[in-house]
């Protein structure tokens, strides 16, 4: 049985298609009487959350600049907003979908990127000439937000964006984390101006598309509570609230596979043991679990081999039915997709005939075969099209470097 709540296109392009994983059945041993048959669901109960990364950043006096650290990857976008301090209700930001990190060949934007540097009009307030003894909060607007190029609607003039608000982009390959530095150039121009501190986000894909293509505005609308506390006040705190409270890493889940199996040696694999090379890299990098599969059947202590078969996004559940003798042993093993190379599994044995929810016996580890990077923002990462820098260390436990959701927030496993 399969549940599905949201339409999700296998993750990227990176997780091979169900029809490469049916599910072992083993009609050829129907004759066989069991003592079990029983059916494991496996449920990706991942909240969906608009942004992988977000913060806050200091205001920009004329003259200086201020730099933002994030993790990205091909196709992810960062967006940012800061008011334009000297005015009633402008604010500097890049266009929807904010500020592209990635050329289409994979390559990382890096250097002077100031032309993508845009002046908007947040439409609530009436334009008075910009000036540091302009009042605030000046006379209400029911306008909508505007693009400004050259002038505002009353006439007032503006130097480009990119002229005064310098934008570089600075890119650590292996990290894939970028660098952006913000700099005020607006000295000395008729535009002259702080800017107030900010706000800054980064967002997260499902099914090959950003969640969030419009992340704090949109052209043309009205905006929002906690942008015009922003662009009228330079307050970011309201903005820079809600923004955390939609940030947070996702996950789908590769084709699950399950083995019976007979015997005190879990055959998946071994914590604080090497990757035994037999296809657990394929299934934790790629989530292929082909390889995986042929080689525990071919093992004289394996009763049974399924794959289930279609990948899961949040929301999505999918099981299998299968048959044990009674001290049979079951085990399970399922990529987490937005990494490099982790995979959920059972932490401790768990009897074939057992009965309810195993969720708090898996745990989320790292195999070991691959570089980490930030969770669904990395480059090397087979979700954006990347192969994860080799490495060979003991299977772990994944550690807290990163903000990885609880294991219970991610998937539940429920024997019934």
């Amino acid at each position: 049985m399969k549940r599905k709540f949201l339409s999700f296109a296998v993750i990227a392009s990176f997780l091979l298609t169900g029809a490469a994983f049916t599910s072992c059945s083993d009609d050829d041993d129907d004759d066989v009487y069991y003592d079990t048959e029983s059916t494991i669901l496996f449920e990706n109960v991942t909240p969906l959350k608009e942004f992988v990364q977000s913060g806050k950043f200091a205001g920009v006096a004329v003259g200086e600049s201020v730099t933002v650290k994030f993790h990205a990857a091909k196709g992810q976008h960062l967006m940012f907003a800061t008011m334009y301090g000297y005015s009633n209700d402008m604010f500097f930001a890049p266009e929807n979908p904010g500020l592209k990190l990635f050329n289409d060949d994979g390559t990382a934007i890096t250097g002077d990127v100031s032309s993508e540097m845009q002046l908007w009009d947040n439409g609530t307030r009436v334009n008075e000439q910009p000036s540091s003894s302009l009042e605030h909060p000046g006379v209400a607007d029911t306008g909508t937000i505007q693009k400004i190029l050259t002038q505002d609607a009353q006439g007032n003039l503006y130097r480009p964006a990119g002229e005064l608000v310098k934008l570089n982009l600075a890119f650590n390959a292996n990290t894939s984390e970028f660098t952006l530095t913000i700099r005020n150039n607006s000295g000395g121009t008729i535009n002259e101006t702080p800017l107030s501190p900010g706000v800054w986000a980064v967002s997260n894909v499902l099914g090959g598309n950003l969640v969030k293509a419009e992340p704090f505005f949109k052209l043309n609308e009205k905006s929002s509570a906690q942008l015009t506390e922003l662009v009228e006040k330079g307050n970011n705190a309201p903005l820079g609230e809600l923004v955390t409270d939609m940030t947070g890493i996702i996950t789908g889940l590769s084709p699950v596979l399950v083995v019976v199996y007979s015997g005190d040696i879990n055959p998946i694999y071994q914590l604080d043991t090497k990757d035994k090379k037999i296809g657990l890299k394929e299934l934790t990098q790629k989530g292929d679990a082909s390889v995986l599969k042929a080689s525990l059947e071919g093992m004289t202590n394996v009763r049974h081999v399924y794959v289930i078969g279609n990948s899961l996004a949040p929301g999505e559940s999918n099981d299998v039915r299968y048959k044990a003798w009674k001290d049979d042993n079951i085990a399970y093993a399922t990529m987490f997709g937005y990494s490099n190379d982790w995979f959920y599994s059972n932490s401790e044995t768990i009897k074939a005939t057992s009965k309810g929810d195993m969720t708090a016996k898996t745990v989320l580890l790292d195999s070991g075969t691959g570089v980490n990077q930030y969770p669904g923002a990395g480059n090397h990462q087979a979700l954006f099209g990347g192969t994860p820098q080799a490495e060979d260390v003991d299977i772990k436990k994944v550690d807290t470097t990163y903000p990885v959701p609880q294991v219970s927030n991610v998937i539940k496993v429920t024997i019934k």
